[in-house]
């Protein structure tokens, strides 16, 4: 019974919402929330930054800040627009970041500028959304969600269980091959 329940908490993928508009980080919750994610919303680069304990004030070291990183974010939609620090300065921070490097960032614009969606686009960003954000823009998030979270699951084992089963599926080829060469003279 408690593995059911476990893997119902693990299907629920936990996305980090940052948008300075309080109309759009309504609308992007709600949308995510449609889609039976779990949404923690800030309404700026900063505040994502303290969340993900990647602040950089050393005083703010508190144990809310640090609870925070107990939290497993899938995944961080943020608008690219925000006074103080832009989405791009946020994607460059977490993409330099050992611990969230591997997190799917999403963009998100009320412009359609395409230097700047190639710009964020270069720097890591899985994705880029015009504004207003749409159901069918969340439900292209599931397989970044996917990609990120097998790479959070097996972050140092891939090489050793990619090697392994290499190593195991590539006997049985082998073996078949050199059973169907001694066939072939056979027949």
């Amino acid at each position: 019974m408690t593995s059911v329940m476990s893997m119902a908490t693990e299907a629920q993928f936990h996305v980090l919402a940052v948008d300075d508009s309080l109309i759009d980080r309504k609308l992007i919750e709600k949308l995510l929330k449609t889609s039976s994610y779990q949404v923690t919303a800030v309404d700026s680069g900063s505040k994502a930054l303290e969340f993900l304990g990647l602040d950089s004030n050393p005083a703010s070291v508190s144990p809310e800040e640090h609870h925070s990183q107990d939290i497993e974010i899938n995944l961080i939609i943020t608008d690219y627009c925000m006074p103080g620090m832009t989405g791009y300065d946020l994607l460059r921070k977490i993409k330099e970041s050992k611990s969230f490097k591997d997190i799917p960032v999403v963009i998100m614009s009320s412009e359609n500028v395409p230097s700047r969606i190639n710009r964020c686009l270069e720097e890591g960003a899985e994705e880029f959304f015009l504004k207003p954000v749409q159901l069918s823009d969340v439900n292209k998030l599931r397989p970044h969600l996917l990609k990120g979270k097998a790479k959070e699951d097996q972050p140092n084992n891939i090489n050793k269980r990619k090697g392994m089963a290499e190593i195991n599926s590539s006997t049985p080829d082998k073996t078949r091959t050199r059973f169907n060469d001694s066939i072939v003279p056979v027949v």
